[in-house]
């Protein structure tokens, strides 16, 4: 939507006991893992299958298939887990801009990106627009925020350097998660809406912006708060016409 070094994060497991400590400096970004009393995971255990036939008229049970087998697990139990103990910073850490303005109880990162996920889900089907991408696109765009926070334009970071820590931080998260099929998802969805090269990319780029501003709308009809700073920085800049439409009805809704 703050900034600055980000503290110890403690991921345990039943069987590890693992460090992740992010620390950034002006033009790097790294880290450090320690797993203690690690024990080794396996794969996801195949499920059991017939050898016997069927005819037309029997179910075929799909975790008998070869498809649903250890080789489709492309990350082990043991990364799985860590990745989403990770991601629980997106679930604690409020969202910067809200904060700075002393808004009561505000959102957090992944506040945010669920209610983007359901604009997704919801919005109308449109020609040559992949729906199912732009709502994994919503769950991932402010995934690396887990690890550089939530760094705003007033934290006075060059838009560059906040791209590269979040690069490095994503590069990072999908080396934990095992860099398998759903890691190298997560990475090409990630750059595609930072680099906003599609048309998926620009609808929810459009999510994020109509999204704040409904924020915004509803902490000033619940707070009192006078938050116009926020729609004048949208204003004009929604690139598609579903988030020029949502964006009108959301402002149309504020009260005068």
């Amino acid at each position: 939507m703050g900034s600055g070094s980000r503290g110890l994060l403690l991921c345990k497991s039943s069987s590890s006991l693992v460090f992740l400590i992010p620390s950034f400096t002006c033009n790097n970004l790294r880290f450090n893992k320690t797993i203690a009393n690690s024990r080794a995971h396996r794969m996801a255990t195949e499920a059991s299958s017939s050898s016997s036939s069927f005819t037309g008229g029997d179910s075929i049970n799909p975790l008998a298939s070869s498809s649903v087998n250890g080789a489709a697990f492309s990350s082990s139990s043991s990364s799985v887990i860590d990745f989403l103990s990770l991601c629980h910073r997106l679930k604690t850490t409020k969202r910067a801009g809200w904060v700075k303005r002393n808004v009561n109880n505000p959102e957090s990162i992944a506040d945010h990106m669920y209610r983007m996920g359901l604009m997704g889900l919801i919005m109308a089907d449109i020609p040559g627009i992949d729906r199912d991408k732009c709502i994994k696109m919503a769950i991932v765009h402010d995934i690396a925020e887990a690890i550089v926070g939530d760094i705003t334009p007033s934290d006075g970071i060059p838009k560059e350097e906040k791209s590269q820590r979040e690069r490095e931080a994503i590069t990072y998260m999908c080396k934990l998660l095992g860099q398998g099929a759903r890691a190298k998802e997560i990475d090409e969805l990630w750059m595609e809406y930072e680099e906003n090269s599609t048309a998926e990319a620009k609808i929810v780029k459009d999510f994020d912006k109509a999204e704040m501003i409904l924020q915004a709308v509803e902490y000033e009809n619940e707070q009192g708060k006078d938050l116009e700073e926020f729609f004048q920085s949208t204003a004009g800049k929604f690139q598609t016409e579903l988030g020029k439409a949502w964006a009108a009805e959301i402002v149309s809704r504020r009260k005068k």
